[in-house]
């Protein structure tokens, strides 16, 4: 079984109670079809299962077959710098068959950002380093396509569609006592 490198740790986003008992890692591309067709089950996953479940994100962006994913995981990480990675990492998601250059301009200004300071901070190298060291630790951890799961540090390797990833994480909430 493949274990998650490097642990959850003060780099990620973070959703959700961050000690809940069940963790749960996406490595993601936002504009990969498949990740899009995760997100919404997610979203039902921390609905249903609230302060049981954190949920992070990782940036795993496929260039060469997505050529707007790396713009968008570097805007969802200029989004962080003013505190609203996750209204854009949904806000991407949520209007993934518009996504281009100039979306992600009408996205941060559709949440709320400062449209100057999000213009700049596209343009800081951290923030393609930060993709980077995302993409790099899940080529370390396994990532072999995308998405891709983790749960408490080890490789969801099933079906995560049809209520597969649900029942599993149901059932390792079972397994600790707290469903």
């Amino acid at each position: 079984m493949k274990q998650l490198m490097p642990a959850v740790n003060s780099s990620d986003h973070i959703y959700g109670n961050k000690r809940a008992l069940i963790e749960l890692v996406e490595y993601g591309d936002y504009q990969c079809l498949y990740c899009g067709r995760a997100y919404p089950l997610i979203k039902n996953m921390q609905k249903e299962l609230g302060p049981h479940l954190k949920v992070v994100y990782r940036n795993f962006p496929l260039s060469k077959s997505h050529p707007y994913a790396f713009a968008a995981a570097i805007a969802a990480e200029a989004a962080a710098l003013q505190d609203k990675f996750w209204e854009m990492h949904d806000t991407v998601f949520e209007n993934q068959e518009i996504l281009n250059i100039d979306s992600l301009i009408d996205f941060a200004e559709m949440i709320g950002l400062n449209l100057e300071k999000f213009k700049q901070d596209i343009q800081k190298k951290v923030l393609a380093d930060k993709v980077e060291r995302d993409f790099e630790s899940g080529l370390r951890s396994g990532v072999n396509k995308i998405p891709s799961f983790y749960i408490n540090g080890n490789k969801y390797e099933g079906n995560w569609e049809e209520g597969g990833l649900f029942n599993y994480l149901k059932s390792k909430m079972a397994e600790i006592a707290i469903f």
